[in-house]
């Protein structure tokens, strides 16, 4: 019970205690990387398992460890890409029993709306939710409730999942060490997530200003 306590506490706090499980596991580090990466993209369960931080970290980390940042982008990028998949694929598949009326808030309408949007904006929801924490482990799964078409969705989830990946990789790699940012992590994190997000943000605002042009 001790050994299932310490894992779950490492998992779940492996950004943090990156540092001492190089030290202490060495190149099984990568293994730990890719679970939690795709745990945290894969499942709808587990949007609390660390994502950006832990990109970062680790990025940050190779610059000054065994791990090495091609290696990680090589691992990590197709464990977001598959976790994307997973996600796609168990909310494709249960999509219509849980909106066969059971559930009296879940109506077939919602689904129907859920498939329109996706084909018509899918393909910036499945890259840009790559930067938005918790919105990231649903855009999959909504997406496959909502029918979208598979070769779509892939397209997009691997050019969102590989720039994901390059982005919190490299730049914790290359800036990680400088000591503004080793001493203001979080807040340098929160940072790269805001300025990720602002596509998104202005994609939101351009569609309101039509949709307020279009009641005139």
């Amino acid at each position: 019970m001790e050994l299932f306590t310490t894992l779950l506490n490492m998992f779940l706090h492996l950004d943090e205690v990156l540092g001492d499980v190089i030290r202490q596991y060495g190149t099984l580090t990568y293994a730990f990387l890719f679970l939690v990466i795709f745990l945290e993209t894969g499942l709808v369960v587990t949007p609390f398992l660390p994502g950006d931080s832990l990109l970062f970290a680790a990025g940050a980390l190779a610059a000054t460890t065994d791990l090495d940042p091609l290696i990680l982008f090589a691992l990590l990028a197709p464990a977001a890409i598959l976790g994307d998949a997973v996600n796609y694929t168990i909310g494709h598949t249960i999509g219509e029993r849980a909106f066969d009326g059971s559930i009296k808030f879940l109506k077939k309408d919602y689904l129907d709306k859920t498939h329109a949007f996706y084909e018509k904006h899918g393909n910036k929801t499945i890259v840009l939710a790559r930067f938005v924490p918790i919105v990231r482990t649903f855009a999959p799964f909504v997406a496959g409730v909502g029918k979208m078409t598979y070769t779509h969705f892939a397209t997009y989830n691997v050019i969102g999942g590989a720039l994901w990946v390059a982005i919190f990789i490299f730049a914790g790699y290359f800036f990680g060490e400088i000591p503004f940012v080793k001493e203001n992590f979080e807040f340098v994190v929160i940072a790269i997530i805001l300025v990720s997000i602002l596509p998104g943000i202005y994609e939101w605002w351009k569609a309101h200003q039509e949709a307020q042009n279009a009641k005139k």
